[in-house]
């Protein structure tokens, strides 16, 4: 009984160890990202005008089974300060629909696309201009707007 006493308590300290690795990882994932968006906010407060538009990414995708080519796409266009707007264009064969959805301090102020996520988030990270929907971006487990 004593030997498996010993053994939960030795695999209970492994398992903390390995969720202990995951959360250290994690939390430098978010101090790198949130310190490349203090590095622009930096840029902001030296003098750059800070309503001009100059974090942009976009996202080509095929958003109706109908079409291929990936005619559709999310574009993300930011001022410093992460305000902006994303516009998206979702194109079939008989008809295209068109949306702009407003962005401020980083987050969209309506519910967002998983593409349009995508593009915003590139954006903000300075991963644009051309994202792909599988290319690597950092994410924490949590969407970009509250």
């Amino acid at each position: 009984m004593l030997i498996t006493v010993a053994v939960i308590g030795a695999l209970a300290g492994v398992a903390g160890l390995c969720m202990a690795l995951v959360a250290h990882k994690r939390m430098n994932q978010v101090v790198e990202e949130c310190a490349g968006i203090l590095r622009k906010q930096m840029q902001v407060a030296t003098g750059v005008d800070k309503q001009a538009y100059r974090d942009l990414a976009i996202v080509q995708y095929d958003a109706l089974e109908e079409m291929s080519g990936r005619l559709s796409f999310s574009l993300a266009l930011l001022n410093a300060v992460g305000d902006g707007i994303i516009i998206t264009s979702i194109n079939g064969r008989s008809e295209t629909r068109t949306y702009s959805k407003v962005v401020q301090d980083g987050r969209g102020v309506t519910m967002l696309s998983p593409e349009e996520e995508r593009a915003l988030r590139a954006a903000r990270l300075g991963k644009g201009p051309i994202v792909e929907l599988d290319d690597p971006l950092p994410d924490y487990g949590h969407p970009i707007h509250s």
